[in-house]
């Protein structure tokens, strides 16, 4: 080996060392990421803590996006070990930890979780298609000139479907950070919107300004960002039984004697209609962990067996109690295994 390759290689080592010993500097496990997933590894965290007498590890909720960002920015003791995603890794962001030395990254699936669109107990129960949430949550929308769009001009929910009540459009939703904004504009969203059929030819034509149209939330004060707190906006929803919340399904059903689940397309939110896949606003929830500081952070590979034990994520498991939609039994058991295994993605599982 000549000098100048030398160099590069000992310099690659160093940082490698170093990394290794940074992330040795904490005794215990640091997770960020999604609030809907927040509270599943919260109690799992808390199981595993007492069982093994190890520290238990730190759970921060920063929304999906948020989480990601923290992830990917690096390895070592300043960087988290996982992050909580309620939606896959995007392309871009597989990217970034590359380029940023988060080279092995294992993709953990540990179930199904439904969004869904809620009131207070104390006002009439709405049943919506997602085309009324498309019309009534869209910046733009079509106008009576097919092919034209403008600026939405809904403020109660009977301008967008006469069945509906005669009360203003006042939504409170999660912000663009958040892996439920993402999958609610993708499931939600877009899923009314392509039920108008000229926009739904433009996917083919125009796919960027398709989802453009199908993705964008209106900013004039119908629908409210709530930050990261689900349970923040459970309790606005009880303050203002006029208004309507989005967020994960295991909130609704923590909070049953608070909210209540609109029907969507006539399917209401339930833990058997997500699991068969009828609630049309469901969507999978994941975490990725950080490989190289596996054996490096004490508690990771506990951590992972107590997250994808039977006794956790299985249908009589402690995350179905708390509102968690398990995977089939097929797919629990390969996941289980490739997670246990450390089995890396390979990149071409992420969204474009």
């Amino acid at each position: 080996m000549t000098q100048r390759t030398l160099i590069p290689a000992i310099l690659f080592t160093l940082a490698s060392v170093t990394a290794t010993s940074s992330a040795m500097a904490r005794d215990s496990i640091e997770v960020v990421g999604s609030s809907t997933v927040y509270p599943f590894s919260t109690v799992v965290a808390e199981r595993y803590g007492r069982a093994s007498g190890k520290a238990t590890p730190k759970i921060e909720s920063t929304g999906s996006g948020g989480g990601m960002k923290l992830f990917c920015s690096g390895v070592g003791s300043n960087y988290p070990d996982i992050t909580n995603s309620s939606r896959r890794i995007k392309a871009s962001e597989f990217k970034k930890c590359q380029t940023n030395g988060v080279t092995e990254i294992v993709e953990v699936q540990i179930g199904y979780d439904g969004i869904v669109i809620a009131n207070s107990v104390k006002a009439e129960p709405m049943k919506l298609s997602r085309k009324d949430i498309f019309l009534a949550l869209a910046a733009q929308v079509p106008s009576a000139t097919e092919g034209e769009l403008i600026d939405n001009p809904y403020t109660t929910w009977n301008q967008v479907n006469s069945a509906l009540p005669n009360v203003a459009i006042e939504v409170l939703g999660p912000p663009p950070t958040s892996g439920t904004r993402d999958a609610f504009a993708e499931l939600g969203m877009e899923g009314g919107c392509k039920k108008i059929a000229w926009i739904k030819a433009m996917k083919k034509t125009n796919k960027s300004a398709y989802k453009a149209i199908c993705h964008t939330i209106r900013e004039d004060g119908r629908y409210i960002e709530a930050g990261e707190n689900d349970n923040l906006i459970v309790q606005k929803l009880e303050a203002n039984p006029a208004a309507l919340g989005v967020f994960g399904f295991s909130f609704l059903d923590q909070n049953a004697d608070k909210v209540q689940g609109a029907q969507i397309e006539s399917v209401e939110p339930t833990f058997e209609s997500i699991a068969d896949k009828s609630y049309p606003i469901s969507r999978p929830l994941f975490f990725y962990v950080k490989k190289a500081h596996v054996g490096v952070v004490p508690g990771i590979e506990g951590y992972l067996h107590e997250f994808t034990s039977e006794k956790a994520w299985s249908e009589d498991g402690y995350l179905a109690e708390k509102g968690m939609i398990p995977l089939p039994d097929d797919e629990r058991a390969a996941m289980a295994a490739s997670t246990r295994g450390l089995v890396p993605m390979t990149g071409n599982e992420a969204l474009n």
